[in-house]
């Protein structure tokens, strides 16, 4: 809900203000764009964001959704996903992945995607696998999606693409 701790809008941006700011019931509401729910006990819970949501064929992906499923294979450490647009589907799954220290080398990106095809609902399935040593995280530990996102080349190249 607005009030004196909300921004009043962006400084001489009327359009963003206006995606942003909403009346419902004679209040005006901050769409923060977080995604979540709440319990029956009355917590809420913050699942994702709805700009990092990954479309793929009409189907709205959470990127942490993946990262939890991907997770659960025994060589993973870590994992990052995110969308990289394409075409056909309007955006494709990538992830990046830090295996276990005794997986290294070990596991290829056919055999984890594999898996994941064994493991998950087809449409959540990566289609793109890029093995790293690490991932680039905040100053807080959380891994920042949308760095390894934008400086991947084929982000890069379809992000030009659909601009023209």
């Amino acid at each position: 809900m607005y009030g004196p701790q909300v921004m009043k809008g962006y400084l001489n941006q009327p359009e963003e203000t206006k995606e942003v700011l909403t009346e419902i019931g004679g209040r005006i509401w901050l769409r923060t764009g977080d995604i979540g729910y709440m319990d029956e006990e009355g917590w809420i819970y913050i699942r994702d964001r709805k700009k990092q949501l990954i479309k793929y064929k009409g189907y709205s992906i959470f990127p942490k959704e993946i990262e939890e499923l991907v997770g659960q294979h025994p060589a993973v450490s870590e994992v990052a996903a995110a969308g990289i647009p394409d075409p056909d589907t309007g955006e494709i799954i990538k992830i990046w992945v830090v295996l276990r220290t005794e997986y290294a080398g070990k596991v290829t990106e056919a055999e984890l995607i594999a898996w994941s095809r064994d493991n998950m609902t087809h449409y959540k399935v990566p289609r793109l696998v890029e093995f790293r040593p690490d991932l680039p995280k905040s100053m807080v530990g959380k891994v920042m999606r949308r760095e390894l996102q934008e400086a991947d080349p084929l982000f890069q190249e379809r992000k030009k693409l659909t601009k023209k």
